[in-house]
């Protein structure tokens, strides 16, 4: 089965591990990836474009002109690759929070569940997994999480992860065919779209078709700040999610 990653990139020039990149792709000739440069203002162009002239055929840019935000990136990047007809699609980190040998996992996932349409990965900090959060956030997170879970009227439990694999169908390219209403939790609205989709298919089953999986590794990547107008935004983004959805 052919995997395809969107992995969205803003000012990562000094960020981006390359060599990561570079060794899994090596080693798992059936995953790809397709690097989205959001208009980065440093020179991200050219590392990707080494990055992918490096690699070969497994890597491939999509150089956007002006920075649109994370969501309208991965939503570019996923109906670019779905015109190459992978088996699946999906999008990771840049950061590598999430190693990238967890896409083995997932697909794994794929592969034992043909009713699965969704693989997500989970933070949930258990014994024998290596889950390093800051403390603000995981709580933030908890009850953020509690909200989405409302939102969707499904249990569950990690939205934000960005390390998620669908499945093919007919259906797939509808999902993306217009912008996410939130620029911030674009993830919740993937989530609500496909429950909608799902529906008109006459299959509400949604359970059955979301899969979470307790990552084994996830570390918190210095970077972005929470702060207080960021809270609002989100809380007004689920309000306009559950009313459009």
């Amino acid at each position: 089965m052919s995997t395809c990653l969107i992995v969205p990139c803003y000012n990562e020039a000094e960020r981006l591990p390359v060599d990561h990149f570079a060794s899994f792709a090596s080693d798992h000739p059936t995953i790809h990836f397709c690097f989205v440069d959001d208009g980065s203002k440093d020179n991200t162009h050219d590392v990707i474009l080494n990055l992918c002239s490096k690699v070969g055929e497994q890597t491939f840019p999509l150089l956007l002109a002006k920075n649109s935000g994370k969501a309208e990136a991965v939503r570019q990047g996923l109906l670019h690759v779905l015109n190459r007809q992978y088996d699946r699609i999906g999008y990771w980190d840049a950061d590598l929070a999430t190693p990238l040998n967890a896409i083995l996992d997932l697909n794994r996932i794929m592969d034992e569940k043909p009713e699965v349409r969704l693989v997500m990965g989970t933070r949930v900090k258990l014994m024998g997994r290596k889950i390093i959060r800051h403390e603000f956030r995981h709580y933030a997170g908890r009850i953020f999480a509690t909200m989405a879970s409302m939102t969707l009227r499904l249990p569950v439990y990690d939205t934000q992860c960005g390390a998620k694999i669908l499945r093919v169908n007919e259906y797939t390219k509808t999902i993306f065919e217009q912008p996410f209403i939130s620029r911030w939790i674009f993830d919740v609205e993937l989530i609500a779209r496909l429950v909608a989709q799902w529906k008109q298919e006459n299959s509400e089953n949604s359970h059955s078709r979301i899969y979470e999986f307790p990552l084994h590794e996830w570390v918190d990547i210095d970077g972005s700040k929470i702060r207080f107008r960021d809270i609002l935004k989100v809380g007004i983004d689920l309000f306009k999610i559950k009313w459009s959805y």
